[in-house]
């Protein structure tokens, strides 16, 4: 990402802004300082889940579980290349057979590769906003 570290994290860390970047999700609403309520499109359906973030900011990482709706994890790591560049990772942590039932779709590889691709563009979104949006 073409801006400093502190502008990609701050923008991870605003709720209201994950329907913009992330695919499937409806409506997003902070709930305290660590839990985000989302409204997403589970395969067509529209469900809610709530997700726990803790961060371990000396290491630019965010870590994110669902505590309700379909059982999801992840991270995104955060590393300064110089002053106005941040590159992002980002970890997702599924059990297939949930995704299946939840969201539908392939199995197997073709699952593997579906959320692959799924990732890539909201990265890929999260990108455009940061740059375009700060």
């Amino acid at each position: 990402m073409g801006v400093p570290l502190d502008t990609a994290w701050d923008c991870l860390h605003r709720a209201e802004s994950y329907p913009r970047f992330l695919d499937g999700v409806r409506e997003a609403r902070q709930e305290g300082e660590h839990r985000t309520h989302l409204d997403i499109d589970a395969g067509g359906r529209p469900q809610e889940c709530v997700v726990e973030i803790t961060d371990r900011s000396v290491e630019n990482v965010m870590r994110w579980q669902t505590t309700s709706g379909p059982e999801l994890a992840g991270t995104f790591s955060l590393l300064p290349l110089d002053e106005q560049h941040t590159r992002v990772q980002a970890r997702f942590e599924y059990d297939p057979g949930t995704i299946k039932e939840t969201f539908g779709g392939p199995q197997g590889f073709a699952q593997a590769s579906a959320i692959e691709r799924g990732l890539r563009s909201d990265l890929e979104q999260l990108k455009q906003l940061v740059e375009r949006e700060g």
